[in-house]
């Protein structure tokens, strides 16, 4: 889910925040992230209304937000109506809000943007209006079903392109490209091919193109769980957040590191935008790490690693938890409780990793008597905590819907807000949240329905299949190449794209590869998930570290390479729990799980000292290659591995001290 409000997060900030910053340097941060934001991340280059028209475009936001709270507390209308009725809402929002060209008027919306908007809403009433005529009519299409199917998809990928870039746009066109011609490709990428009014239907008058699956879910859980967000911002719980990390963790070795990956952890995910979160936090722990010390890569490196891995982190993910357990057709629940142990360890390697580097550099952390007390944090907002046990309660013990489970913790956000002053919402505060988490929805909803058109073109072509088995021909049945090809693919196809789209279409093209060697679903989707999230990382298109990058003012090249040292667990992890399913909790025990999740944790310690080279002094070569092979040990389940993997550690910890005292004398 995307947090976009960047201003009034900046204005979050805490008084102990401010005093480690001047007002000068703060707002030169403030700027510098407003334009890195523009430049990197498609979906926050959004008009500033003011007048009537903000007036105007404030009233839709609550009557969309109004529609989707209605639909979700007494049931949404049938089926297309209500996905098309979504899409069009969107997308008119969509038009209205980001400008078509960068040299487009910026304050206020064209003619042509308000006739695209308008023709957004023909297509639901012609829906309504002959909803079973349409459904029958579904293969064999009228003049006026064809009419409507190409307007449909003309819209849709104008708003793609305007909303979240070239990327997504031109890779949708691709596809269709190949619907529409597929005898002309070679060797089993063959199909044969279809005419465009058979394609353009079947993107619009079934549930298996546009109005499929991922619209269904971005107009029920996406929408729901991004207004919870904006529920919860409105009370304070980013400042939250960053007051607890600070006052947990600013005082040790690397503070400022350790706050930025628990801030940005908790941050990310809720709001599931990696670029949009390492500018909300990062402009406050960027400068603070490298005042400590750190070096312009380092940090913006630590910064970009732990917002990318927000979204691996229960309860919310970013949103792409309720995609995956739509996908997959298992309870949400299962999803997180899979995706658990797996993104602790790979917070805890980050945060072992700055830990180390602080002790090898000789960084401290902040003065103690200016960080806030971890008392007075908690009782000023704890509070804020009781929605989210509330949300996990109604998900895994209230035998409820996810649905109704957001639309009641909403209410219960609004509720307990007034248990305090500091974090009391007005009513002006309500509709607010109401306004900006639709304008939020806007660039997730406009991707969900742009992939459509890929997921429409590969259930129509059979390409989820051909694609799979040619990642099983290059892995020549081997699960290892196997899985490393799905890695690649996965990387490649989730560069330059939003969270959302880069999941379902690595999940839709690549996941189903790992099913034909008989992997557990959770396995095989988290898999795909874990390495499309990562592309928001890995060079040459690193847009979580480029950002990063334009604020501490380092080498965006070098950043990515640090980003991707910081994150090292988190690309062998997924190997892991695809061998080892134990570690998402699957067909095991909780003891086991435990069991295996603190042999994990170990040799994420180790994985840590390899890559630092550093415990207790300098680490040569040789240990640590030692070390990085006790540590795969460690993180694969069984009782062998984990023996031998321990004895590494304990010879490890002796060469160390043993070193340590030789230099000491």
């Amino acid at each position: 889910m995307e947090e976009k409000n960047i201003n009034n997060t900046g204005n979050e900030n805490s008084a102990t925040e401010h005093e480690f910053l001047d007002k000068k340097t703060q707002q030169e941060l403030e700027a510098k992230s407003q334009e890195i934001v523009k430049k990197l991340d498609k979906e926050s280059a959004t008009r500033k209304f003011t007048g009537k028209m903000a007036k105007f475009f404030y009233i839709l936001c609550l009557l969309v937000s109004g529609y989707h709270l209605y639909t979700a507390s007494f049931g949404p209308p049938v089926t297309l109506v209500h996905r098309s009725l979504h899409v069009a809402m969107i997308t008119a929002m969509g038009f209205l809000m980001y400008p078509c060209f960068k040299s487009s008027d910026h304050s206020k919306p064209s003619i042509i943007d308000w006739i695209l908007a308008l023709l957004c809403f023909t297509i639901p009433f012609y829906i309504w209006h002959d909803y079973l005529g349409v459904v029958e009519r579904a293969g064999n299409p009228n003049q006026t079903d064809l009419i409507m199917a190409t307007l449909l998809v003309v819209l849709v990928l104008e708003c793609s392109r305007r909303v979240t870039g070239n990327a997504l746009t031109i890779l949708s066109l691709v596809f269709i490209v190949y619907g529409l011609f597929g005898r002309e490709f070679p060797g089993m990428f063959m199909h044969r091919g279809y005419d465009w009014p058979s394609l353009s239907n079947h993107f619009f008058a079934n549930t298996e193109g546009i109005y499929g699956t991922s619209v269904s879910v971005a107009a029920s859980y996406i929408f729901l769980f991004i207004l919870f967000g904006t529920v919860m911002h409105k009370c304070g719980m980013g400042q939250f957040f960053n007051d607890i990390a600070l006052a947990l963790a600013g005082h040790t070795k690397g503070g400022p590191a350790k706050v930025a990956v628990i801030a940005s952890g908790f941050l990310g995910s809720i709001n599931g935008s990696a670029v949009a979160n390492v500018v909300t936090t990062g402009a406050f722990t960027i400068p603070l790490m490298k005042k400590t010390g750190y070096s312009k890569e380092f940090a913006g490196a630590v910064e970009a690693s732990a917002s990318v891995g927000g979204q691996l982190l229960p309860p919310i993910m970013g949103a792409a938890a309720f995609i995956m357990a739509e996908m997959i057709s298992v309870p949400y629940s299962n999803i997180i409780t899979w995706a658990a142990i797996p993104a602790l360890l790979y917070y805890l390697s980050i945060i072992i990793q700055v830990h180390l580097r602080a002790c090898k550099d000789g960084l401290t952390g902040l003065p103690k008597d200016k960080l806030p007390k971890t008392g007075e944090v908690m009782s000023k907002r704890s509070h804020l905590l009781i929605p989210v046990f509330f949300l996990l309660y109604m998900l895994f013990f209230s035998g409820t819907t996810v649905i109704f489970s957001a639309v009641l913790t909403i209410v219960v956000t609004i509720l307990i807000s007034f248990i305090r002053k500091e974090t009391r919402m007005s009513f002006k505060d309500l509709l607010d949240a109401l306004a900006d988490g639709a304008k939020q929805t806007v660039s997730v909803a406009v991707a969900c329905a742009c992939v459509g058109i890929i997921i429409g073109v590969c259930s129509k072509t059979g390409f989820g299949l051909t694609m799979a088995n040619t990642i099983i021909s290059l892995g020549k049945t081997s699960i290892l190449f196997t899985l490393v090809f799905t890695m690649i693919t996965c990387m490649i196809l989730g560069m330059g794209l939003p969270s959302i789209p880069a999941y379902i279409i690595t999940a839709t093209i690549a996941a189903p590869a790992l099913a034909k060697l008989n992997i557990p679903a959770g396995a095989a989707h988290m898999f795909s998930f874990y390495y499309a999230m990562f592309a928001n990382l890995t060079p040459p298109v690193a847009l979580a570290s480029f950002a990063a990058a334009g604020l501490s003012g380092g080498n965006p090249m070098m950043t990515g390479v640090a980003s991707v040292k910081l994150a090292i667990a988190g690309f062998i992890v997924p190997f892991m729990f695809v061998y080892s399913p134990q570690l998402m909790l699957i067909n095991t025990t909780l003891v086991e799980g435990l069991l295996t999740a603190g042999t994990a944790c170990v040799g994420v310690f180790l994985i840590g000292t390899a890559v630092e080279g550093y415990i207790f002094t300098f680490m040569p070569a040789w240990l640590r290659v030692i070390a990085a092979a006790g540590a795969l040990l460690l993180m694969k389940p069984g009782f062998e591995t984990d023996i031998i993997g321990i004895a590494v550690l304990a010879l490890v910890l002796f060469l160390q001290k043993k070193r340590q005292k030789a230099e000491q004398k």
